[in-house]
């Protein structure tokens, strides 16, 4: 079975959790197939099942003046930033009964923003302990271990719910968002590091819609599997019947 990979253009953020939701169902049951949604969210601080308060800096005011949503999810890990300019995979996908592993699927996950990090100039690497995929903003054509990093950043985050074996929520891979809109939080509660992007690194990035329809290949790479060529539903308003739901 090959997987559906659904570009769904620049969106709000809670259509698509919900939207999620809805898949999540539908896989369980058995009525979809296999599915990666493809987006860019308007901007919106999302909080995990381990966030802290403390880590939004800015008052819901001061959000609120500057267009960012905040939203509670189920997802694990703490505090994190979706916006114009990032790249958020969103794969449903059924784990059983030989991929139940949650440390090898988050590590695929992280592997798809290596791969795409790759294609567009920029070489990252994984962290012991940390997750997501990160640079070293130094020497950001080169990765070899977190160890010799003299600039280490985060350039990808990963928060993912698993329920019966089917997986919601996904990747954010850092193109050319703002990264000014990562100052209003401690993002995913880590301090001691900073937050990058493609077009900070090397100058240019490519547009989320550019990523996402180009995406196959890292996507079956990473995730081991066989996927489908992207399809564009960017203009497509009532996601629902599209999709089967």
């Amino acid at each position: 079975m090959t997987v559906r990979v659904l570009w769904l253009g620049r969106r709000q953020y809670e259509p698509i959790h919900a939207l999620q939701r809805a898949l999540v169902d539908a896989r369980v049951s058995g009525r979809v197939l296999d599915t990666v949604l493809l987006v860019e969210h308007e901007p919106v601080i999302t909080l995990g099942r381990s966030s802290h308060p403390e880590h939004i800096l800015a008052s819901r005011e001061v959000l609120a003046a500057r267009g960012v949503d905040v939203v509670d999810t189920g997802r694990g890990g703490d505090v994190t930033y979706h916006g114009p300019g990032q790249l958020v995979g969103y794969p449903i996908l059924d784990l059983k009964p030989d991929r139940c592993d949650v440390r090898r699927y988050v590590r695929s996950l992280a592997e798809v923003m290596i791969l795409l990090s790759r294609e567009h100039g920029v070489e990252a690497g994984v962290v012991d302990g940390r997750i997501g995929a990160w640079v070293d903003a130094a020497n950001p054509k080169r990765w070899v271990e977190a160890a010799v990093a003299a600039d280490l950043r985060k350039i990808g985050a990963i928060g993912v719910r698993i329920s019966r074996w089917v997986t919601m929520h996904g990747f954010a891979l850092n193109l050319a968002v703002d990264l000014t809109h990562f100052e209003l939080i401690v993002p995913c509660g880590i301090r001691d590091r900073g937050v990058t992007s493609i077009r900070e690194l090397v100058g240019s990035a490519p547009a989320v819609a550019e990523a996402a329809l180009g995406a196959s290949s890292a996507l079956s790479r990473g995730l081991a599997m066989e996927i489908d060529p992207v399809l564009d539903l960017s203009d497509v308003p009532d996601l629902l019947p599209v999709l089967g739901l």
